[in-house]
């Protein structure tokens, strides 16, 4: 397999979770500032031109960064980090959905439409006049998982999952692009705290 890789919070979030699973994959290096993943030769890995894609040994393709960390998990025989049970498995995918609906979508179009306007204007459709109100409806669903985590090792309990290195992985960047931790949301401030820590986070 290979992981066709560049900067930005999605290939962190894949790179973390192969550490994470201890495997070792090729990778491949795409310019992202230079617009190769929306040339031809990547929008046949992958047509939506985003990163980081996944080459099979089969020569298919795996893009969306749930799709690929859930096929990994799956094909070593799966972990705590997607779930070793039906209902493990269940919990993990809930929560990631809840993460990357109501906080990463939100804080990356956020950014996108305000101090990454003039990298992607030419990309995707923004909305500046709503940068504003979209980072703070992250911030917002940050407080409400705030509240989830009381009491919680991670946000699956005692369990690391996926769902605790995408939002770490997207908090990072976030805290890149002037969308910092409220220090009122102490579980979150904890929680990155310790996973900062791993030498998975800076895969």
């Amino acid at each position: 397999m290979k992981l066709f890789n560049s900067m930005g919070p999605n290939p962190h979030v894949v790179r973390m979770f192969i550490a994470e699973l201890g495997l070792d994959i090729e990778t491949i290096e795409v310019d992202l500032m230079a617009g190769e993943n929306r040339q031809e030769e990547h929008l046949k890995r992958n047509p939506s031109g985003q990163m980081p894609a996944l080459e099979l040994d089969n020569g298919d393709y795996l893009a969306e960064i749930t799709a690929i960390c859930e096929f990994l998990d799956e094909i070593n025989g799966h972990s705590d980090l997607i779930g070793k049970t039906p209902e493990e498995r269940a919990e993990t995918k809930m929560w990631v959905r809840r993460i990357d609906l109501q906080i990463i979508e939100p804080l990356t179009n956020g950014f996108r439409s305000a101090e990454g306007y003039e990298l992607f204007k030419d990309r995707l459709h923004l909305i500046p006049q709503a940068a504003d109100d979209l980072k703070m409806i992250a911030q917002e669903r940050l407080q409400w998982l705030d509240k989830q985590l009381e009491g919680k090792e991670f946000i699956c309990g005692d369990r690391f999952t996926l769902a605790d290195i995408m939002l770490y992985c997207f908090l990072n960047f976030g805290a890149s692009v002037g969308q910092v931790i409220n220090e009122e949301n102490k579980n979150i401030s904890n929680l990155y705290s310790r996973l900062s820590e791993l030498d998975s986070a800076s895969a």
